[in-house]
């Protein structure tokens, strides 16, 4: 017992249950005392322990303000000094002493002691105070110590609660008795006046669709209070924007008149200034004044006693915080009340005199309303509560006696926050505390901004963090009054941070640190006052800083000089507000026709999209990640405190929290390592997409795989070394040897050089960078380790061909031409492939190639012979025999191959068979040579095997190419001729370049209507353009007779000139002599003449039969007019529509085609008059047989296909080559052949032949 002097005042109700209270203590571990707020039991029962002779008693308040209070008013009935008997301690804030018997306290304070002494040994009575706010910190004390009574049977529990369900307390203790103390009120009538279109509050109830409705029957309210006696209102709403909006409301009402005028109305809400709030206390100075309303919000429930409340106007909601476990974000909706809650407001209307309660809901909404205000654990983030749990060994939290247990999902919500924190870590049976978990737990503030601390003293930033961390944690010291919102908001400007609010905290704690050293503490405060500072919460934080500082000193955290080094800061805070990232949307807002699409104003967080709150410095200027230490859901899910951050931070901040995926790894040459594409995510969100990582760090192996696979097989890196050249020369040499027999299986695959490779490569080396440091040393003992041979690549030895199988070179026309052999089925290089420099491309002939090379002679036969018809072919199998039967009798490289082979076969005597026989377009691929065509540098500029087509198709380039070097070492050569005087050339020139002796053709061409000698690059151009351009130039020089010729001329023979399409007799003659000079020409190699002598001969030769030449041809032209009138009369007998009328129409036309006798010639003119008799009697066969004029036809068209597909034309071209001239002429013994055989051909014809003279 002490020697204290413990009274009890009379008035209160708790003095007059003093003995049963005592009686109850005395005889009972735990006791629940339930009593309506002023009965006394808060300052009462601490008193009646230290009477029970209690030395050691812990008291509980729920607020920082009330311990204080509490603490206060308990010394001075005790008459003892603060701090000795009595004391308190609250965060950061510890008076009391040995001494002290009893000790008032927050909640958290004895949660946080629990770490260091697990029994509250310590005390020997705890008392719970305000137990029915069922907060996190009260619920968590009850549950615990119903785990230690049975440990501290000395241990006296006493619990305190309104008439709040003091039946949940009891049973929580195993019936523990309840005792009753009644409260000092007054009756108090209630009036239900629900709003015209009232909905049924409920979560997410929205405001702000209703205002209209409560804010009338907020005034109608108040105008049916007129009617009672004076006194103030207490008004509950839900937030700060409603209670605005209703403040103007009220004022317009009593200005509008329809209620009284006398009237003063105040706010009251948690972030209204200190001053502003103090007026409720204070007598108004307002003259006249006859009633105040207070417009409130929940705070004014349980925490304040404001006097002189007689009436009490409910609206019956509030903003309840709630942690959604779906979203995982604690939102603030507007809920509708508990009965409690409601009946808790009703009850300041009673506290001095009876009371008048309007409801503006129903009394069927009241009573359907829950029971009870949901507790605090059912509706926060656990986490503070589970790592406190952890700290004093509570592993499972689904385990501990709650009153209420906490959602599941809850739970695992606060796990995972403090695994993502680092507090927790899983291990096999479940999670532990980590070592960080337990620096945490030491620092009594929430777990991510104790997080942020412990991160600041690797990046030597505590002094600026801790600052942040402690502004965050209390209510934010600039004040907005209503009256001076612009002026305050203007001030407090100047410490914005546009890229971050963190920022924008401290800029304001270091402007206070510096003023705070200039200025007095009177000063001080005048200043805060006139910037808008609410003095007592910068001393909050000012001592929440300094209580940091003291805690945070044991755990290394030493606080420093100002420092400027923003990233540092914020990548402290970031390791707390990981999972609280966004990442801007990149989609469009929707925006009005004719306006320029916006970027999306939303975030996506990791559990759902937000935006950035207005009163954000950042809500200007949206970054594209951002970090909040605030995500609170009202109308929207909004972030509150931001900053702007990289989200490569994140990386360096949280590793253990990114996922890395590595995807489209290769090798690069350039890098010299395998580098893939890594996406990094965080919970879902994408932080970095795309970047290039070495990927060794991920798979060793595979990369060691793909080095030797590119670099050392393939060669794809930058640092050759000699090995690798002579293992490449070595590979390359089997693998020709293996192409040319074409047993490619044979030739060192990439499988057996990366075996060789593996084997003698360490498992380490895995880049071009690990391998120079390797090989450094390695090659100082093995110089020859990495070195191949044939032997040890290879489980065999391949047979050796000799130079005569498969020389590298070949020669033809002259020339030596490089070689290659390749095996690639399918591709256009397999098998023998030319190399052939670009200028002798045009002087070559498939000819020269056709017996390809010595190792392929026996393959090639082979296949010709498969390629004979079917009863020629049955007599020579199986053909690979016979193709080493006559081998040897063939004389390699003379002639063709077909004509040799043929003759071999026949001398068999099974069958005869002619060159013509073998179909070599039948022939497989590779036994068909490809021709790559090179520059000069060895590039190829273009390849196939079809080399004539290839020479069309490369004709400018190669005749530019040869004239070039011709021009080079002939540079007069090229001239323009005027007479064949001066018509003297060389048929053929040789130039040498690189080794390579190239001809070109000098020849006489027409331009213009001048003639020219120019270099041509092939003999055959020549032979196309020649003999034309000489024709044309000898006759300028002969003398034109036609004026003569047409004076001795008969009518018939004028017209028979007319008829076959000469204008007249001057036309005619000048074709006449170009054409005797061309049959003239003919007589000459090639119709090529090179000298003024043989072209002077010709025209002499020529002028002097010119005469009688010219009747013989007009002669010959009377008997083509006859025929083809004979012609053209058979046709008018039939249909202009049938297909032979169409047909021999055209064909009538083509025969006596301008220019006539010149493109005929003069040998075939005569043969015209067949061919259009020809005609009539196709068409009297024709009546007497369709059908077989039909199967006749369809022949000849096989042969003009045949021709067309050749390039020919009819009339035939001047540059047409000599084959194609002469199967045109050959298309019309054929078609004599076959519908006028009676009228005889000039020579044997068939489809077959023409199909031999277009293989040219």
């Amino acid at each position: 017992m002490t020697n204290l002097k413990i009274s009890y005042p009379g008035d209160l109700p708790v003095s007059q249950r003093r003995d049963d209270l005592l009686s109850a203590i005395r005889e009972n571990q735990v006791v629940i005392v339930a009593g309506a707020t002023g009965s006394g039991k808060t300052t009462q029962l601490p008193k009646m322990c230290l009477e029970l002779g209690r030395t050691s008693i812990a008291h509980t308040q729920p607020r920082r303000i009330a311990a204080r209070s509490v603490a206060e008013r308990i010394a001075e009935e005790l008459t003892v000094e603060l701090g000795a008997e009595v004391g308190y301690q609250v965060r950061f804030t510890d008076k009391a002493s040995k001494k002290t018997l009893v000790k008032v306290m927050t909640d958290g304070i004895l949660l946080n002691a629990l770490q260091k002494d697990p029994d509250l040994k310590q005390f020997d009575t705890v008392i719970i105070d305000e137990a029915h706010e069922r907060s996190l910190n009260i619920d968590f004390l009850i549950g615990y110590l119903k785990q230690i009574l049975p440990r501290r049977p000395d241990l006296k529990v006493i619990i305190t609660s309104a008439t709040i369900d003091p039946e949940s307390f009891s049973n929580h203790f195993d019936g523990a008795p309840i005792v009753e103390v009644s409260g000092r009120s007054f009756p108090i009538e209630i009036r239900y006046r629900p709003v015209k279109s009232a909905k049924e509050a409920d979560i997410d109830f929205d405001a702000s669709n209703a205002a209209d409705d409560y804010v009338d029957g907020l005034v109608g309210a108040l105008a049916e209070l007129e009617q009672e006696p004076d006194g103030d209102v207490l008004v509950f709403l839900s937030g700060e924007s409603e209670i605005k909006d209703a403040q103007d409301a009220v004022l317009g009402a009593a200005t509008a008149g329809r209620i009284m005028k006398q009237i003063e109305v105040l706010p009251l809400y948690g972030r209204l200034s200190s001053a502003e709030q103090h007026r409720i206390f204070e007598k108004s100075s307002l003259a006249g004044l006859r009633r105040r309303i207070i417009l409130a919000t929940n705070v004014a429930e349980t925490s304040l006693t404001i006097p002189n409340i007689k009436y009490v106007i409910d609206a019956g909601t509030a903003r309840i915080s709630r942690y959604s476990t779906r979203a995982k974000v604690q939102r603030l909706p507007i809920e509708a009340i508990s009965q409690a809650s409601a009946n808790q407001r009703a009850g300041r209307a009673g506290r001095t005199s009876p009371g008048i309660v309007l409801r503006l809901y129903s009394e069927e909404d009241f009573r359907a309303r829950s029971e009870f205000t949901d507790p605090e654990i059912l509706r926060t983030n656990l986490a503070a509560v589970i790592l406190q749990a952890a700290s004093i060994g509570i592993r499972d939290l689904s385990q501990f006696p709650f009153l209420q247990p906490p959602d599941p999902k809850g739970i695992k919500d606060g796990k995972k926050l403090l695994v993502e924190l680092g507090a927790l870590e899983e291990t096999s049976e479940d999670l532990t505390l980590t070592k960080l978990g337990r620096q945490l737990a030491a620092i009594p503030i929430d777990p991510r901004f104790a997080r942020m601390l412990i991160e600041s003293k690797a990046r030597n930033t505590t002094r600026e963090v801790m600052a942040i961390v402690a502004g965050l944690t209390i209510q934010d010291p600039r004040e907005r009054p209503l009256a001076n919102r612009e002026a305050s908001d203007a001030l407090h400007a100047r410490f914005t941070d546009p890229t971050s609010d963190f920022l924008t905290l401290l800029n304001l704690w270091n402007y206070l640190e510096e003023q705070q050293k200039k200025l007095s503490s009177s000063a001080f405060r005048r200043l805060c006052r006139k910037e808008f500072l609410n003095y007592i919460r910068i001393r909050e934080w000012q001592d929440l800083f300094r209580q940091l500082s003291s805690l945070a000193k044991p755990l290394g955290l030493a606080v420093g000089n100002r420092r400027k080094d923003p990233i540092g800061i914020h990548k402290s805070i970031l390791a707390g507000l990981v999972s609280q990232i966004g990442l801007r949307d990149t989609k469009l807002s929707h925006v009005k026709a004719g306006k320029p699409p916006r970027r999306s104003n939303e975030y996506q967080g990791v559990a759902k999209k937000f935006m950035v709150f207005p009163g954000s410095a950042l809500a200007k200027n949206l970054p594209e990640t951002l970090m909040s230490a605030e995500l609170v859901e009202t109308t929207k899910l909004y972030a509150r405190m931001n900053a702007a951050i990289q989200p490569e931070w994140i990386e360096e901040v949280a590793p253990e929290l990114c996922q890395k995926e590595q995807t489209d790894a290769a090798w690069s040459a350039k890098q010299g390592a395998v580098l893939a594409r890594e996406k990094v995510s965080v919970f879902g969100l994408t932080i970095v997409s795309g970047r290039t990582v070495q990927y060794s760090r991920f798979d060793p192996g595979f990369c060691r795989h793909l080095f030797i696979r590119h670099a050392l097989v393939l060669g794809e890196w930058d640092s050759r070394q000699k090995f690798q050249q002579k293992n490449a020369q070595l590979i390359a040499d089997l693998t020709q040897r293996a192409e040319k027999i074409r047993k490619p299986e044979l030739a060192p695959s990439e499988e057996q050089i990366a075996a060789f490779y593996e084997k003698h490569i360490p498992a380490e080396v895995n880049s071009t960078r690990s391998f120079e440091g390797w090989w450094k040393e390695a090659r100082r003992q093995q110089p020859e380790l990495l070195t191949m041979t044939e032997q040890a690549l290879l489980a065999f030895s391949l047979v050796p061909q000799t130079e005569n199988d498969y020389p590298g070179t070949i020669s033809a026309l002259g020339h030596e031409f490089e070689v290659e052999y390749r095996f690639a089925p399918g591709e256009a290089e397999d098998g023998l492939v030319i190399k052939v420099p670009l200028a002798l491309l045009s002087s070559l002939s498939a000819e020269a190639f056709q017996w390809l090379v010595q190792g392929m002679l026996e393959d090639l036969a082979t296949e010709l012979i498969r390629t004979l018809p079917k009863p020629l072919r049955r007599n020579f199998v199986p053909a690979g025999e016979w193709a080493k039967r006559v081998l040897p009798e063939l004389s390699i490289g003379e002639g063709s191959i077909e004509s040799q082979l043929a003759a071999s076969l026949s001398r068999s005597g099974l069958a005869r068979v002619s060159a013509e026989e073998f179909d070599v377009a039948k022939l497989p691929d590779p036994l068909r040579p490809g021709y790559r065509v090179v520059d000069d540098q060895g590039i190829q500029i273009g390849f196939g095997k079809d080399l004539k087509m290839l020479q069309q198709e490369l004709a400018p380039l190669a005749s530019k190419r040869v004239v070039d070097l011709a021009s080079q070492q002939f540079e007069d050569l090229e001239r323009r001729v005027e007479k064949l005087a001066e018509l003297n050339f060389p048929s053929k020139i040789s130039s040498n370049h690189s080794g390579i002796t190239v001809d070109a053709y000098p020849a006489l061409v027409e331009e213009a209507g001048l003639f020219m000698i120019k270099v041509l690059a092939s003999e055959q151009e020549r032979r196309k353009i020649q003999p034309m351009a000489t024709a044309k130039m000898i006759a300028n020089e002969i003398p034109s007779p036609a004026d003569y010729i047409s004076k001795h001329l008969k009518p018939q023979e004028k017209l028979a000139i007319a008829a076959v399409g000469y204008s007249g007799t001057n036309d005619l003659i000048s074709d006449l002599i170009v054409a005797m000079i061309l049959q003239e020409l003919s007589r000459h190699p090639d119709s090529l003449v090179f000298t003024a002598k043989e072209s002077e001969a010709i025209r002499d030769l020529v002028q002097a039969g010119i005469l009688e030449r010219s009747f013989q041809v007009i002669e010959t032209l009377q008997l083509i007019s006859e025929a083809a009138a004979e012609a053209q009369f058979s046709l008018s007998k039939l249909s202009s529509a049938s297909e032979v009328f169409s047909t021999e129409q055209k064909h009538i036309n083509q025969l006596l085609c301008e220019n006539m006798v010149l493109l005929t010639g003069l040998a075939l003119l005569p043969r015209i008059e067949i061919y259009l008799r020809a005609i009539p009697q196709r068409i009297k066969k024709l009546y007497e047989n369709p059908a077989r004029d039909s199967k006749l036809w369809a022949e000849y068209l096989q042969a003009e296909k045949l021709f067309q597909s050749a390039g020919g034309t009819i009339p035939a071209a001047a540059t047409h080559e000599l084959e194609l001239v002469e199967a045109r002429w050959m298309l019309e013994e054929f078609r004599v052949n076959l519908f006028a055989q009676n009228l005889g051909t000039k020579y044997p014809i068939s489809l077959k032949r023409i199909s031999e003279k277009l293989k040219f």
